[in-house]
């Protein structure tokens, strides 16, 4: 059984299913709540690193504190980015998972599926009635 880890808000759709996804392949992940359990600075910065993105590729920016701290400027710095998400753990944008396989923010859900390491076990279908998996686990087009 693989080692997983999804940073997790189990009010977001795409984060609950991203979460049964993990589960629909037989592995129970180690969730991390990041809004209560934030990462520390150099945790979010080496995920950042492990998925290849910018810190501005990670940022909310259809959250309150975004416009509010004006995060929008081109001017503020990965660092600035990072001391933004540590503070108000809402700007982080999940879920991230991170797998034997890789690291990536699981935005649509279904990019987890690239690097879970253990196969559909079953049929999937999202919150909002979208099949990705059918019945023989095989990925739906």
């Amino acid at each position: 059984m693989s080692e997983i880890t999804i940073y997790h808000n189990p009010e977001c759709g795409t984060s609950r299913n991203t979460l049964a996804l993990i589960r629909n392949s037989g592995v129970e992940p180690r969730v991390v709540l990041y809004l209560e359990n934030p990462p520390s600075r150099v945790e979010l910065s080496g995920l950042i690193t492990r998925m290849g993105i910018t810190a501005r590729e990670l940022l909310r920016t259809n959250t309150e504190p975004y416009e509010h701290l004006g995060l929008d400027n081109p001017a503020i710095s990965d660092d600035e980015l990072l001391d933004a998400m540590l503070a108000y753990p809402i700007l982080i944008n999940r879920p991230i998972v991170v797998t034997p396989n890789g690291t990536a923010l699981c935005r649509p859900s279904e990019r987890v599926l690239d690097i879970l390491p253990d196969a559909q076990r079953g049929e999937f279908t999202k919150e909002d009635g979208e099949k990705v998996i059918d019945r023989d686990g095989n990925r739906v087009s």
